[in-house]
């Protein structure tokens, strides 16, 4: 078993900044892409921006220029660096990683981190 935990959501004020982390723990042979999603209007969640075991990142178009994804494979951790915070911004984050163990590949979420942005 995989358990993904966040850290690092809160209040913040419109144009402000967060930094989101997520640390996996547990049977994990490598790590393939990690990522953030939130909820979205007609979708249980919709991806903010991933990043692959190779170091490509993929952003949704609301976060580019703002938003950026990190990882650190000897800590197993993924990072999200949140700038020119926006009301709409709003939402629990949730942290994703697609984890190779030693006999089974497997998705997993953590329990997600509350973010508000105030006006």
């Amino acid at each position: 078993q995989v358990q993904l935990v966040e850290s690092g959501g809160g209040l913040v004020q419109a144009g402000g900044s967060l930094r989101l982390s997520c640390a996996a723990s547990g049977n994990i042979f490598r790590i393939n892409t990690m990522g953030w999603y939130r909820p979205a209007p007609g979708k249980q969640r919709e991806l903010v921006a991933t990043i692959t075991s190779a170091g490509s990142t993929n952003y949704a178009d609301y976060v580019k220029a703002r938003f950026t994804i990190s990882r650190d494979d000897a800590k197993n951790t993924v990072s999200l660096e949140m700038t020119s915070l926006k009301p709409e911004d709003t939402a629990v984050y949730y942290c994703n990683a697609d984890v190779q163990s030693f006999r089974t590949r497997d998705d997993y979420w953590g329990q997600g981190t509350q973010v508000t942005v105030s006006s």
